[in-house]
């Protein structure tokens, strides 16, 4: 009986311990990505950039319940941010996207207070309408921006006085994946503290968080304010990886395509970001080279098809799976 009972804890002890020791093996493994496919550094970086602008909206999205169809609205201020202050003199990589996080949060401060106050159809007609009157003012304001044109001219000095952002990309890589890295810590930190759980609670039932004594309002513009300036780092490092800003970075294909690949990936579960946006992307890739004029149709039916057999993304897919793998094996 001893023998049993000494025995049975030191699996799921053991399991813990390798799930731990496995963590930083995709970090390590992605740092690695230019040793074994040299030429694919430019790809990769758009795919760390769009997973820390979709862990921004997850935030939203996925754990306080607040749909937009305008996030795009926010990375492009951030993208704009970084862009005009590199053309106008100043090009440190890091102030860049700092003066990028303050603008887009104090953008999403202001579109947040008045919008939060509504819900439903009301407040996702409301993003959407943000992030149009932000591009219309950006292709308006040809001078500063350079309108359909795109901003021209940018360009940033090196990393720490060091790193030089080249053709290849190779400093780009590593700092996105260093910055996705320490956002995707912050997040973490973030959802397991209790303001974390109290936007789950918002999401879930609102009108009870609200009897408790929960600020519903105050909370929710609070985490809009920071998925905003999430939004806002990714735009400044889609500006500082690609030396260019152009008007889709406001538009609402993009604010459309993120929000897909989060649901893709499976919202509210914090590794959704992580397999939506690669996975959308390589998606994207395949069908068009298939069929370029009708990939979308083909990608429509993918989504309409997981929607449908599995709402909770690829992660719902793999999580049901390994349920029913310890369902068997606890019957066993």
């Amino acid at each position: 009986m001893t023998a049993v009972s000494t025995s049975g804890p030191a699996y799921p002890a053991a399991s813990s311990q390798l799930r731990r020791l496995a963590l930083p093996l995709p970090w390590l493994a992605t740092a690695a990505l230019p040793l074994f496919l040299p030429g694919y550094e430019p790809l990769a970086t758009q795919i760390l950039v769009m997973i820390v602008f979709a862990l921004s909206l997850d935030l939203l999205v996925g754990y306080a319940g607040i749909v937009t169809l305008g996030h795009a609205g926010l990375f492009g201020m951030g993208a704009y941010t970084a862009g005009i202050l590199s053309v106008y003199g100043i090009t440190d990589p890091l102030l860049t996207a700092g003066c990028a996080m303050l603008v887009a949060a104090a953008t999403g401060l202001v579109f947040g207070w008045a919008m939060l106050r509504t819900k439903d159809l009301t407040l996702l007609m409301l993003t959407m309408a943000s992030a149009f009157l932000l591009y219309e003012i950006a292709n308006k304001a040809t001078w500063l921006t350079g309108g359909e044109d795109g901003l021209q001219g940018v360009n940033f000095s090196s990393l720490f006085g060091t790193f030089a952002f080249d053709f290849r990309g190779i400093t780009a890589f590593y700092y996105s994946l260093a910055v996705l890295f320490v956002v995707f810590l912050a997040v973490r930190a973030l959802i397991a503290s209790p303001f974390g759980w109290s936007l789950r609670g918002i999401r879930e039932n609102s009108a009870r968080m609200a009897a408790i004594g929960c600020p519903i309002l105050k909370r929710r513009v609070i985490v809009y304010v920071i998925s905003a300036a999430l939004a806002g780092l990714a735009g400044a490092l889609q500006a500082q990886a690609t030396q260019f800003v152009a008007l889709y970075s406001l538009s609402f294909e993009l604010s459309g395509n993120i929000l897909i690949m989060l649901i893709l990936g499976g919202s509210g579960r914090l590794y959704g970001a992580f397999i939506g946006v690669p996975a959308f992307m390589f998606a994207q890739d395949l069908l068009a080279k298939q069929d370029p004029a009708n990939w979308f149709l083909g990608l429509g039916i993918i989504l309409i098809v997981l929607v449908m057999l599995a709402p909770g993304g690829i992660l719902g897919i793999a999580e049901r799976v390994m349920a029913a793998i310890r369902r068997r094996r606890g019957a066993a």
